[in-house]
């Protein structure tokens, strides 16, 4: 039967020689916060180093990491961290990272790393980077890295294959099959079948599109589209898209040229990283079409193309606060805004506000869902099952996905022919072990979320957030309250202060007795109470009242002094 997680924390066995430990730290059963620890002969290599965005349940956290606890006491034993290529979900993370050892070698292609440095600047973070091509072969340590170019909605992917005495691994990155790319770079399918005849132990595959049928559609094919898009538009277009979607923004840039548009980059990111993108190659910009956005108020509407982040609803980006009226740009009757990405799981309700809101202003809005304004960036089932039969690998684990994707994964490499017990479908923290062509589930490590809440890292716990989500859906009450010590009589108080509980008030007038008989009986009963015992005697007395009378269950902050 196929191999699953196991249940609960499993102490790992102790590592043997000459056998391949893979341990992945996120990226397995969420989209996003990909990372994979791999470890033979006491040194470590990392895959990928990204963040999750938070949703909606997590409110006021601002990026979520992956729990570095588990190499906590083995930074020094790290040889180098390898990205993928350049979205978030991959490099996110990397700055707290090196924040526990600054000198970690950071080993990706030239767009990769160029995106990841000027990401470390803003944390005064000097990196120690080695750039790398497809077709370039590395040693870190014990481990031989062999680079494969693979297509993907961002320039420079690569997948990275494994050299290892426990075995051969080849992980992929996100990667899909475009057949005619923008920028000509195919996934290099020939590669595959290389190192197919080489033999690939374990094979670890994208599954982010896994459940989706068929092939995914060529990024060209969105060109007409936006095209038309741009011909019919009477006043400004706004076009949102992720900030490290170069191909799509090139698209956007051709067809403002084609229509005698000019483009303004929107949001701190799309500004650092297009310009990136245009010093190294990778975009290629029309003489003359951008213009700084302090100045499209002095061109007419139906002149101005406005490139902006913030297309899965993020509250911070640039099309949340314009759809909120809290930006420099007013979206107005006649715009159009274009949603050219996808819909990342968990972000539904949050990109739905933004469109509902631009709708109210005026605006027309044009998204996947009515008009061919996206494909993925991601392989689609029937390219998963090409790979597996080019690459004939003895074992299957696969990742970057939702349970679902994971699941779809194993099905299509069962289909093709990997043996059912030789599919892995992991956890966040699974241990996985590869030694003579065979790949085991050995154990389970504890990961948890490191939440992100402004400058802090690490501190906001669980608890936190449930008390926030309290907040946000039930209000708070707080009662301040001063007792005799002696007799446990209220000298002062109580007073009741409530924030979204009732409309007055002086709704709590009736219980204030009730907390005054509950506080005196309780200092009657027990000599040697304490204020917190007789905190939580408050809060049972309100904490039931209020969930009686008002059907709310609200945060209760009691407060209880003896005088």
């Amino acid at each position: 039967m196929t191999q699953t997680a196991l249940p609960g924390l499993v102490t790992p066995p102790k590592l043997l020689k000459d056998t391949l430990r893979i341990v992945p730290l996120g990226g397995l059963g969420e989209i996003g916060r990909n990372m994979t620890v791999f470890e033979i002969d006491g040194k470590l290599l990392i895959v990928d180093c990204g963040v999750l965005f938070p949703e909606e349940t997590q409110p006021g956290v601002d990026l979520i990491l992956p729990d570095f606890s588990y190499l906590e006491n083995r930074l020094d034993d790290i040889v180098a961290v390898v990205l993928t290529h350049g979205h978030e979900d991959h490099i996110g993370a990397v700055p707290y990272l090196l924040r526990l050892r600054a000198d970690i070698p950071l080993v990706g292609s030239r767009l990769t790393l160029a995106l990841i440095e000027a990401k470390l600047l803003e944390h005064r973070i000097k990196p120690v980077t080695q750039i790398v091509t497809e077709g370039q072969v590395q040693k870190f340590g014990p481990f031989e890295c062999e680079f494969v170019a693979v297509n993907h909605s961002i320039p420079d992917a690569l997948a990275v294959f494994l050299r290892t005495a426990g075995g051969t691994v080849l992980h992929t990155g996100d990667f899909k099959m475009d057949q005619l790319p923008l920028d000509g770079r195919i996934t290099d399918l020939r590669h595959f079948a290389k190192l197919g005849e080489e033999g690939v132990d374990l094979f670890m595959s994208d599954s982010t599109n896994a459940d989706v049928p068929g092939f995914t559609t060529a990024e060209k094919e969105i060109g007409p589209t936006l095209d038309r898009l741009f011909g019919q538009a009477s006043k400004r277009l706004i076009v949102a898209s992720f900030s490290s979607h170069v191909h799509r923004v090139q698209q956007v840039l051709d067809a403002a040229a084609n229509h005698n548009r000019k483009v303004a980059f929107v949001g701190r990111s799309m500004v650092r990283n297009m310009a990136i993108a245009e010093k190294l190659g990778y975009l290629d910009v029309p003489p003359g079409i951008l213009v700084d956005i302090k100045n499209i108020d002095n061109l007419p509407d139906n002149r101005v193309v406005l490139m902006s982040t913030g297309s899965q609803g993020e509250p911070m980006a640039a099309l949340s606060r314009m759809a909120n009226g809290d930006h420099r740009v007013v979206v107005g009757q006649g715009d159009t805004v274009i949603l050219a990405s996808s819909l990342i799981p968990g972000n539904e309700n949050a990109v739905f506000r933004i469109i509902n809101g631009l709708l109210k202003l005026g605006a027309d809005v044009i998204h996947k869902g009515n008009a061919k304004v996206h494909v993925s960036g991601h392989a689609a089932a029937g390219e998963l099952l090409y790979c597996y039969n080019i690459l004939e690998p003895l074992n299957a684990m696969p990742v970057h996905g939702e349970t679902r994707h994971l699941i779809a994964n194993g099905k299509i490499a069962l289909d093709s022919g990997v043996p059912e017990e030789s599919i892995l479908l992991a956890d966040n923290g699974t241990v996985i072990d590869l030694r003579d062509h065979q790949a085991d589930i050995v154990g389970q490590v504890e990961v948890g979320f490191v939440y992100v809440d402004g400058s802090s890292v690490g501190e906001v716990t669980e608890a936190d957030l449930k008390d926030r989500q309290t907040l946000g859906d039930e209000g708070f009450i707080s009662i301040i309250t001063v007792i005799h010590r002696a007799t446990g009589k209220v000298v002062s108080g109580p007073e009741i202060h409530a924030r979204g509980v009732a409309e007055d008030d002086s709704v709590f007038d009736e219980i204030i007795p009730k907390i005054n008989a509950a506080l005196e009986e309780a200092v009657l009963n027990r000599s040697d109470h304490t204020t917190h015992q007789l905190q939580q005697v408050v809060r049972r007395v309100v904490g039931t009242w209020v969930n009686r009378k008002l059907r709310r269950k609200p945060l209760i902050i009691p407060v209880v002094l003896e005088a």
